[in-house]
């Protein structure tokens, strides 16, 4: 039996914020799961029985000490923006809130050094300073936090030029705490650090983040819309291919998306398929020509860090990614979502086989992405729900046309992650770091008791 009680007071006399208010409880515990009814049956009610909310990193070691003494299981929260359950706790425990650790620390050599908390927003503006800028964020930008993100996504706005986290370069190295006896602080970079990038803090606590940055450019949010969905495609694939034009995303919609975008829905043509990208203002001229030779034309346009300044404003990259689907949830709640890679080679011929073989289920929205310096698509299509059986058959279909899915509707890191998995051997370093499984247990499903060291 747990004693909460008892694990309160000695956080409490040490100095660390804690809470067991219930509503609390319940509102933190939670994340964006609900965007699939698999999870939402999965999930809804799950809660933690404490939440503790440390500023330091030896706050977060004293808090992971008193846990292991006590065996009380322990989920790190961020910003709680992703989709999978991350930070849900599936046994109850400490729900260990990083939102008080958000110091962005110094910038050296384009090397950012940030704690964990800090919002990816923050931390754009704070690297714009510099003369940086951050070169990989979410949808969720203006609320996901660095440590979440890296630790719990990992792929978005930037895909385009950059790839997503788990590509070589992309995490410079990071400070994570372990459950170890006692808990400890090991630094790891480069390779050593893959092992906590996208393990849900299955694998140890990051405390401390050094991410490369990009030297800063102004953007602009241009929509143009096409008057068919494989002319949006062809154009989008060959702006991703254009090594000419600076670039951060470029997102394409099939038709019955952007009457949901409702910033932008005015601007495109009723019937007519959208392609969202941000390009630097010196690209326009070329943008635009490449757009005329695909049938195209520029609907809107905005500069991006403005809008994303204004709260009142939407940057065009909060209706790309996983935005998507929250933009269509907004006002139809029949719709869930998957996550899809097409091959590198005739990849517009598998995005319209996939399209047209689920023309009322499956409403195409792909964004370009480079994986391995190679450039694909990756879809994010809105699925009309109608069963977990009907949503296993449209998988199984999806992938016999030879298109990867990772699977949204898990809360497994293993299922769940399948292309976007990060290579090393994170099995074995949570043996090594968390020797009793306490660190978001149920979430690493190949690590049991059994198999541990």
């Amino acid at each position: 039996m747990r004693d909460i009680a008892a694990l309160k007071a000695r956080l409490a006399a040490a100095g660390i914020e804690t809470s067991d208010e219930r509503a609390l409880l319940r509102q933190r515990s939670r994340d964006f799961y609900w965007y699939s009814p698999v999870l939402k049956r999965q999930l809804d009610g799950k809660a933690a029985d404490l939440i503790a909310r440390p500023r330091t990193e030896a706050e977060v070691l004293t808090t992971l000490a008193a846990c292991r003494e006590s065996r009380v299981p322990v989920t790190a929260r961020g910003g709680a923006t992703g989709n999978y359950g991350q930070c849900v706790p599936l046994d109850g425990g400490l729900l260990l809130d990083m939102a008080g650790m958000d110091r962005c620390l110094s910038i050296s050599g384009g090397v950012a050094e940030i704690e964990p908390g800090a919002k990816l927003i923050d931390v754009d503006l704070w690297a714009r300073e510099h003369g940086w800028e951050i070169r990989l964020w979410p949808s969720t930008k203006r609320t996901a936090t660095v440590g979440g993100f890296i630790a719990g996504g990992g792929a978005g706005v930037g895909g385009i030029t950059h790839g997503t986290m788990k590509e070589r370069g992309n995490l410079h190295s990071v400070r994570v705490a372990t459950m170890q006896d006692p808990p400890q602080i090991l630094d790891l970079a480069g390779d050593a650090a893959n092992p906590v990038n996208r393990t849900y803090g299955t694998t140890g606590i990051l405390t401390l983040i050094r991410l490369p940055l990009t030297p800063a450019q102004e953007w602009r949010d241009v929509g143009l819309s096409f008057a068919d969905y494989p002319s949006a495609a062809r154009f989008a694939l060959a702006l991703a291919f254009s090594d000419g034009i600076p670039k951060k995303m470029c997102g394409t919609f099939d038709a019955m998306l952007p009457p949901f975008f409702r910033g932008i829905a005015d601007a495109v043509p009723a019937g007519h398929s959208l392609v969202l990208a941000m390009v630097a203002p010196s690209a326009m001229i070329a943008l635009r020509d490449l757009a005329r030779e695909h049938g195209g034309r520029i609907v809107a346009e905005q500069d991006t860090v403005a809008a994303e300044r204004d709260k009142d404003a939407t940057p065009f990259y909060e209706y790309c990614w996983n935005h998507t689907t929250l933009q269509v949830l907004k006002r139809d709640k029949g719709v869930t979502y998957l996550q899809c890679r097409f091959p590198f080679e005739d990849t517009l011929a598998a995005v319209e086989a996939m399209r047209t073989r689920f023309p009322d289920e499956v409403w195409m929205h792909t964004e370009c992405v480079r994986f391995g310096g190679r450039i694909t698509m990756s879809a994010l299509p809105v699925i009309r729900w109608t069963d977990e059986a009907r949503l296993r058959r449209i998988m199984e279909e999806i992938e016999a046309l030879g298109i990867s899915i990772a699977n949204p509707h898990t809360v497994s890191i293993e299922e769940g992650s399948s292309y976007r998995r990060v290579e090393g051997d994170q099995l074995g370093f949570k043996r090594f770091v968390d020797p009793l499984g306490l660190l978001n247990p149920g979430k690493m499903t190949s690590f049991t008791m059994e198999n541990a060291a």
